[in-house]
């Protein structure tokens, strides 16, 4: 279990093994090199854990802890873990700030608690089988135990096709979990818990007014949350894309470093997929030691390994920049920043407009908007706004959760992709229903207040965070989100949604933060994401393996697809006549799934390669022993 993510740390391993209990551990030295290896105990050694992340105020926790008789042999935020336990059990999580997944055994009491940090930026994965619970920082960890059922699940599926990842709590297996953010695990007597422990409580009050106090308040925030991310023993930096939030976090640590910053940034040779002039200017600007590269990526070598490293279908085709802007960083540092965050709490997306336009429509027709929504249906997808006046027709909470599908396989097009059969077995499946429930739950009765929480639950957790943590650990580097702290978070669900979208432009006050340390036209330019050429690609580079893994007959027996269907998508893609790159790409990276993880077990790719970096490769072939018990898990840590 834990050499098949010797990846994710490949300094040290350590293992704990007692009655009822198999602990692993595999380790990415950042902090307290020499003693901090884990799994770690208390003083009497009835207290273990294994601990993947940060914590970042580790040292107030611990001279809180020191003031009422506890004594620490290390100066790792590991060990905080242990002793807070002993102090305030299940609540010591509400002391910690920062980026977490660990696991405690409480001996005396035979007690397993699996925890997740409150926006899920560290994965935790679980399966309860007869033997007890096995918990991993990645699926493939657990796939290593005989036990764990390698059966797929068709709802699971179904989702991934309308919004490019399965949503949590579900994985792509049936018997795997995701523990979901904000939550922890207990088993204990023979039973399994699940339950949260910190939520997002969006106000819907504030003050437009106090515009100048909430900016004075968010500027000591952000500077304070990089502060707190900056405590490393190795070399740290930071992602650079010339964006609004990247460029917001390099400043403030631009403000706050007594060395030099380091910045990474990459781009495509295509010039509408490369934003290196205005990462170069931020640079430029502040000072800092910047690193950039153009990247002429071998995409046919390197889908197949980053479908290894995802464990499920995955289709945020942004992966593979964040990989690239990953491995260029890691030749300076083993630790970056990135901005991550900033979209979905600052209104950054397209769909945040769209919500205020929809919301705006609502109240100006009332009860006529529903009979837009139905004319709306009649018209073409391709009319700009006809999908916004569709909207109309749906409840806020429904249409809110549609934005999520939008250039995917939306509901009508994915039925007519199934093939009879699987139609059938999805059709009670509901990929959205978390959506619309997030919607429900949020207590701000502001829509664009409730489409921010809906991002925070889902998009951000099951998309960006997966995104980040599987491509940056891929190459053993950590990366940590400044704009993802939790004090910030709950500051920003106090700011009113007229402070965030105003006029038109997203990230408003954010924006006027950086107006402060960086020049206007940064701040001005139209936002452009972290994308690739895939268009390109699946016509050019990626042709013959789209061929190989479409049209070879092993989709279509695979009983899911009309052939014909994926056959007619490809063609018109192929031939320039429609633009199917979003859709392709998510055929592409589920057939890659299939063929590493149904059909070879996961050891081997499509060419019949190992999947893994050859570094890597002996210790892959290596297998942690076998531990029977209560429960088993592999984690790794920083």
């Amino acid at each position: 279990m834990t050499a098949v993510i010797a990846h994710r740390g490949p300094d040290a391993n350590g293992f704990y093994v007692g009655d009822g209990i198999g602990l692993g551990h595999r380790r990415l030295s950042i902090i307290d090199l020499s003693t901090g290896d884990q799994p770690l105990a208390n003083e009497d050694r009835t207290v273990w854990v294994v601990f993947n992340g940060e914590i970042y105020n580790f040292a107030e926790i611990r001279a809180e802890l020191e003031t009422v008789g506890h004594r620490f042999r290390t100066h790792s935020d590991t060990e905080v873990i242990v002793h807070a336990y002993e102090q305030w059990g299940d609540r010591a999580v509400d002391r910690f700030r920062g980026m977490f997944a660990f696991a405690l055994w409480d001996e005396p009491n035979r007690r397993l608690l699996l925890v997740r940090d409150r926006l899920g930026v560290k994965p935790l994965y679980y399966c309860v089988t007869s033997s007890g619970v096995l918990f991993g920082s990645e699926i493939k960890a657990l796939l290593e135990d005989p036990e764990v059922p390698r059966d797929w699940s068709a709802d699971a599926l179904d989702a991934y096709l309308a919004l490019t990842y399965v949503p949590c709590p579900q994985t792509i297996y049936r018997a795997v979990s995701k523990l979901p953010a904000a939550h922890l695990l207990v088993a204990e007597r023979g039973r399994v818990s699940v339950r949260p422990y910190w939520d997002l409580q969006f106000s819907g009050g504030g003050n437009p007014a106090r515009e100048e106090e909430y900016l004075e308040q968010l500027d000591a925030l952000v500077s304070e949350s990089v502060r707190l991310r900056l405590i490393s023993d190795v070399p740290l930096g930071a992602f650079l894309s010339g964006g609004i939030d990247s460029s917001a976090v390099v400043a403030a640590m631009a403000g706050t470093c007594a060395g030099r910053v380091v910045t990474t940034s990459v781009g495509f040779n295509e010039h509408a997929f490369n934003e290196l002039k205005y990462a170069r200017t931020v640079a430029q600007h502040l000072g800092v030691e910047h690193h950039e590269k153009i990247l002429h990526p071998d995409i046919a070598d390197l889908l197949p390994r980053l479908a290894w490293h995802l464990d499920e279908p995955f289709a945020d085709s942004s992966a593979v920049p964040t990989y690239y802007v990953s491995q260029a960083a890691r030749e300076h540092v083993t630790v970056a920043l990135s901005g991550d965050g900033g979209d979905e709490l600052w209104a950054g997306y397209a769909r945040h407009r769209v919500e205020q336009w929809e919301l705006t429509a609502r109240q100006w027709l009332g009860p006529v908007g529903a009979m837009a929504g139905r004319i709306g249906a009649l018209l073409p997808l391709t009319l700009k706004g006809a999908r916004s006046l569709r909207h109309l027709a749906l409840s806020p909470a429904e249409a809110c959760a549609r934005k999520h599908a939008y250039g995917q396989f939306e509901s009508g097009s994915r039925g007519a992709l199934y093939s009879t059969d699987f139609a059938n077995s999805v059709r009670s499946a509901d990929p959205f229903a978390s959506f619309r429930a997030a919607y429900e739950a949020c207590g701000s009765p502001d829509p664009l207040d409730r489409a921010l929480y809906v991002d925070v639950k889902t998009y951000l957790v099951d998309d960006i965070m997966t995104k980040v943590d599987k491509m940056s650990m891929a190459v053993s580097l950590e990366s940590r989100e400044p704009l993802l702290d939790h004090k910030l978070l709950e500051f920003a669900a106090t700011v009113p949604a007229a402070l965030k979208l105003k006029n038109g432009q997203s990230k408003y006050l954010l924006r006027r933060l950086l107006e402060r340390r960086v020049p206007k036209a940064i701040v001005d330019r139209p936002k452009h994401g972290f994308e690739a050429p895939t268009g390109e690609w699946l016509r050019g580079p990626l042709a013959p393996m789209v061929d190989g893994l479409l049209l070879d007959g092993r989709l279509r027996d695979r009983g899911v697809f009309d052939h014909r269907v994926v056959a007619g998508l490809w063609r018109e893609h192929r031939e320039g006549r429609q633009d199917h790159r979003h859709r392709l790409w998510s055929l592409v990276m589920l057939e890659l799934w299939f063929r590493q993880f149904v059909d070879r077990g996961g050891a081997r790719v499509a060419d019949g390669t190992r999947a893994f970096p050859p570094s890597l490769e002996a210790a892959a072939d290596r297998r942690a022993p076998g531990v029977s018990g209560q429960a088993s898990g592999a984690d790794e840590a920083a």
